[in-house]
């Protein structure tokens, strides 16, 4: 059956424990990276390759099943776009690759939840993309989703990219409380951004303005627009500041906004884990947001407007700076010609710097990525899909086969090398009057078949218009803060976890609403933080900084266990 689009999976099979063996145990963080990809990728043996699967695949070999295979997914339907079975994506990994994908078709609208429900059931299909690191937690304790890294040795792609773009730290966060980790990240050469600011760009050039290089700058550019301005409130923001509150957060060494999580938050310095929304970081944020409202630079109503609405005041020329990206000054600039606002220009800006450095949160070089069912450890066909993802998501060859299609067919590679999408043919708007479209004609440039956009940067690069290719520049000088570190939850812990931070956000939510608008008095702080105390805001704390501790003797017994080892064989030379 050929890329069969289905209801249920077409696999439903008890959870078993993966029956084979992995040679080379892996290092945790502070060995100086998990593990180390053999370039020439591992050679099988012949009671381990299994139906479909190369005996000798490595770096950059395109993945081509010795026999004809099926696997299933479950397929984020976007609406935008949909799904076609006749996609020539579809063809080529039939045709080419010998694989053919049987997609458990779920609405965008409703993905999450339906992903819930089949894992739950225990009909998990063979694997799920467009699942975000994290998100995989709350399936682990049912055992449907396979400890992936314990099949790193055969996946020669990911692991190459972890040891080239220096991105073991990173994945080894993502290790549980066993020491395994249970998902694939998709993975960025270098760090990709989405949200910033977004500006008039026409206001700024006309009172002689330029990019802020702070957040303080900023409020001074805002202080200048309000007196060339006085009838109109300069910033009025969507997604009710939680974007904005996301990407300032970082300069002010703290989280908040989209970016808030479960509140905690490492403080490097100390060496544990701190409570986000009590910390004097998180106030100094509030602070310098509610002084805007105080000064009449934003609009109150920034915290409980829909996004229609500050679209509209956008627009319609009643404010000057608002949240977006690049898919969003698309449609500000749609909003000004049908509100005749001329001459506006609606400009992304870079992320704001800080006082004390110029900082973004770290994880901006992982995207969504996917869980394999832990059932397909017994399957004779499992080491051809271990070797089909790390091929079609990790490999140079694979991703650009997912991200542009076909060579000659889709795109052309000019004299220098770079890809040149078909005239005829568009995506993100680089040939916006072309009759045919990459992803909703051919299927290529799908998120359920690749990650990151691509993940290389030249990837990422072809296909963005010169200006956001400009802004993404732009943000590449900033700091990363630091990863945090490992701090995997026990099953019971978890549990906990769930019912604490969530009483402690919403009240974080709520207050932080108040404290921005006013509404609240900072003068009221010690009280603020003294309910979030009744609320086991310090057992939060102290249970984060118990896994931490119990990952850090982890680590330290095996550093340990190789220094003996390391020694045994210097005796034995």
């Amino acid at each position: 059956m050929r890329h069969t689009v289905r209801t249920r999976p077409w696999r439903t099979l008890p959870w078993r424990t993966a029956a084979l063996s992995i040679t080379g145990a892996l290092l945790l963080t502070s060995c100086g990276g998990a593990g180390s990809a053999e370039e020439d990728g591992v050679e099988l043996d012949e009671d381990q390759v299994g139906v479909g699967a190369m005996e000798d695949f490595g770096v950059d070999d395109t993945f081509v099943a010795t026999e004809p295979v099926e696997f299933s997914l479950l397929y984020r339907n976007n609406p935008d776009h949909g799904l076609d079975e006749d996609w020539m994506f579809f063809d080529q990994l039939e045709e080419e690759h010998n694989v053919s994908l049987s997609l458990v078709d779920a609405p965008l609208s409703d993905f999450e939840e339906q992903r819930s429900l089949l894992i739950g059931a225990g009909e998990m299909p063979d694997y799920v993309p467009v699942t975000y690191p994290g998100q995989e937690v709350p399936y682990l304790s049912g055992g449907a989703v396979l400890p992936i890294s314990d099949y790193l040795d055969y996946m020669p792609n990911f692991t190459d990219k972890l040891d080239r773009w220096e991105l073991w730290d990173e994945f080894d966060a993502l290790r549980q409380e066993d020491g395994k980790a249970y998902m694939l990240p998709g993975l960025r050469e270098d760090p990709f951004y989405i949200f910033s600011l977004v500006v008039r760009g026409d206001i700024w050039d006309e009172l002689g303005l330029e990019n802020p290089e702070t957040w303080d700058e900023l409020a001074d550019q805002l202080r200048e627009v309000k007196e060339a301005y006085p009838d109109i409130t300069p910033m009025s923001d969507r997604w009710e500041l939680q974007s904005t509150l996301n990407i300032a957060s970082a300069n002010f060494d703290t989280v908040a906004g989209w970016g808030y999580g479960q509140g905690l938050y490492f403080d490097h310095d100390a060496d544990e884990f701190i409570y986000a929304g009590a910390s004097d970081e998180y106030r100094e944020l509030l602070e310098f947001f509610a002084g805007l409202v105080e000064e009449g630079l934003m609009d109150a109503e920034t915290m409980t407007q829909d996004d229609q609405m500050a679209e509209q005041k956008f627009s319609a020329g009643e404010s000057f700076v608002i949240g977006g990206n690049d898919e969003s000054t698309t449609i500000y600039h749609r909003g000004f010609e049908e509100l005749g606002t001329e001459g506006a220009e609606a400009r992304l800006i870079p992320i704001p710097g800080g006082r004390d450095g110029d900082f973004v949160h770290s994880g901006a070089r992982f995207d969504s990525g996917l869980m394999i069912a832990n059932s397909m450890a017994d399957q004779d066909d499992f080491m051809a899909l271990l070797q089909f993802i790390d091929w079609l998501y990790y490999s140079d060859n694979g991703l650009e086969f997912a991200t542009w299609g076909v060579e000659g067919e889709t795109y052309e590679r000019d004299a220098d090398g770079e890809i040149a999408l078909d005239e005829d043919i568009d995506i993100n708007s680089l040939h916006p009057d072309a009759e045919e479209h990459l992803l909703r004609d051919y299927g290529f440039h799908n998120q359920p078949f690749m990650h990151a956009a691509g993940s290389l940067t030249e990837f990422v690069h072809s296909g963005l218009r010169p200006h956001v290719i400009e802004w993404q520049e732009s943000m590449q000088h900033k700091e990363e803060r630091p990863v945090t570190p490992a701090h995997p939850f026990t099953d019971l812990e978890l549990e906990q976890l769930g019912l604490w931070s969530t009483s402690l956000t919403d009240h974080v939510q709520t207050a932080t609403a108040q404290f921005i608008l006013g509404q609240r008095s900072f003068d009221d702080w010690n009280s603020y933080v003294a309910e979030l105390e009744n609320l086991n805001m310090q057992s939060l704390v102290d249970m984060a900084n118990e896994a931490y501790e119990r990952a850090q003797e982890q680590i330290d017994e095996q550093i340990d266990d190789e220094s003996d080892e390391q020694s045994e064989g210097d005796g034995d030379a």
